[in-house]
């Protein structure tokens, strides 16, 4: 996927490096290694110059970004893809219940990542994944895919300084007792299982999730969640552990009387694009599955 970025130097970065100023936008180090190694990399006023070359007030930067790779192993697979946004630098899928985000030994060629290698590939373009967020195969809702190894790296630090905000909404079993609140109850791995996780206060990493019910209808509880900490499957083991557990969840709660799959949905999520800083918000309504146990209009 090839890139052109065009920065307009103010007097704050008068006399630096390149390369540093690439550090204050956001570029790691390895994203800098590799641009060096692409053709026509940083361009000033229209002339090729080297990543130490030290800027000056009033300079325009052109960074050519260009990658002709695609992905490995992820095979172009033509599927129905719901787009809730795209420019040059990420695009936002609404991803449905039951699709992997990424191949895997028993779905090679049925996830998120083979219908947007098809996509790509129909126009032409090379594809790498790069997801931001990744959600459980049978979550469904927002996710986001980098486009470039620039907004890739600032996609995941934002993630990592909790600077990229997501809201889920959760369908669990019962009412709860507290209206909202906060469960911090650390989480591991269950014994002898890669997959199963549990509520662990001896071996476990500390985990936080805050909640809040908005909706109740047929003995179930919709539920508003932000996360603070983001473990494997943190929203369903902390549920269960309150006695509240997602329905429809084959590893937690296998109660399939009202939905098939766990009843769990990323529906809002929020963050700086990567490139412009510019404001993002997405919202994806609940799913139909979700919307035949509680009528939540949202």
């Amino acid at each position: 996927m090839n890139r052109t970025l065009i920065y307009d130097i103010t007097t704050e970065y008068n006399g630096f490096q390149i390369d540093k100023f690439l550090k204050t936008q956001g570029f790691s180090s390895a994203n800098i290694t590799a641009i060096k190694k692409m053709p026509n990399n940083v361009v000033i006023d229209g002339i090729w110059v080297h990543m130490n070359h030290k800027l000056k007030s009033g300079d325009v930067l052109t960074v050519n970004i260009t990658e002709d790779d695609s992905s490995e192993k992820i095979p172009p697979v033509e599927m129905a893809l719901d787009i809730a946004y795209e420019d040059e630098d990420i695009i936002v899928i609404n991803k449905p219940a039951g699709l992997p985000i990424h191949p895997s030994l028993n779905h090679y060629e049925d996830s998120l990542a083979n219908g947007l290698a098809y996509y790509y590939k129909s126009q032409g373009k090379p594809f790498i994944f790069r997801c931001a967020n990744r959600l459980d195969k049978n979550t469904s809702g927002l996710t986001v895919v980098a486009k470039h190894l620039v907004s890739a790296n600032i996609l995941s630090t934002m993630v990592k300084m909790r600077e990229f905000h997501r809201e889920y909404y959760a369908i669990v079993r019962g009412t709860l007792d507290e209206r909202e609140g906060t469960i911090d109850a650390p989480i591991g791995r269950v014994d002898n299982s890669i997959i199963t996780r549990m509520v662990d206060f001896e071996q476990g990493e500390r985990a936080i999730t805050h909640y809040k019910v908005i909706h109740e209808e047929n003995g179930h509880s919709l539920v508003s969640i932000h996360l603070e900490t983001g473990r494997t499957h943190q929203i369903r083991v902390h549920f269960k552990y309150i006695g509240h557990p997602l329905i429809g969840d084959h590893l937690y709660n296998t109660d399939f009387q009202w939905i098939n799959r766990q009843a769990l949905h990323s529906h809002k999520i929020s963050f700086l694009h990567p490139i412009t800083k510019q404001a993002m918000e997405f919202v994806a309504p609940l799913p139909e599955d979700m919307r035949r146990i509680v009528s939540f209009p949202y």
